[in-house]
């Protein structure tokens, strides 16, 4: 399950660009499978940073998790086309996001989702009677 949609990202950014960023072939669409390569490079990213706190991939997918995968993948997609400069406020929303997910992997932030139980403090506890002879 993917933490981000070709809708998600629509409604960040207009169709005509984002065949801008993906149409390849110049055949005047969206080149989907350029959006789900941004769109997983993102969720990888993201599970990168959330594996150590949370258990990843995350389901349901918490909207700013949504929010900063679409960040991630919007700016993927401006970063492919290197003869474009990407534009300033995709840059300040990709930065907000990687400092956003190093706050969460660090445990300053929170998702309001159940955290995974640190791996030190899981331990079997093994009893049983003396054994007699």
């Amino acid at each position: 399950m993917s933490y981000a949609t070709l809708a998600d990202i629509l409604e960040q950014l207009p169709e005509a660009d984002l065949i801008g960023l993906t149409d390849d072939l110049g055949i005047g669409e969206v080149n989907q499978g350029a959006v789900d390569r941004a769109i997983a490079d993102a969720d990888s990213m993201i599970d990168s940073y959330i594996q150590a706190r949370y258990p990843a991939p995350l389901s349901p997918v918490p909207s700013s998790i949504r929010r900063i995968a679409v960040d991630l993948a919007v700016y993927d997609l401006h970063s492919r086309r290197g003869s474009l400069e990407i534009p300033e406020p995709r840059k300040d929303r990709h930065k907000a996001a990687l400092r956003f997910l190093e706050q969460l992997a660090e445990g300053k932030l929170t998702l309001g989702v159940a955290a995974s139980a640190p791996a030190e403090s899981i331990a079997e506890i093994v009893s049983s009677s003396e054994r007699g002879f």
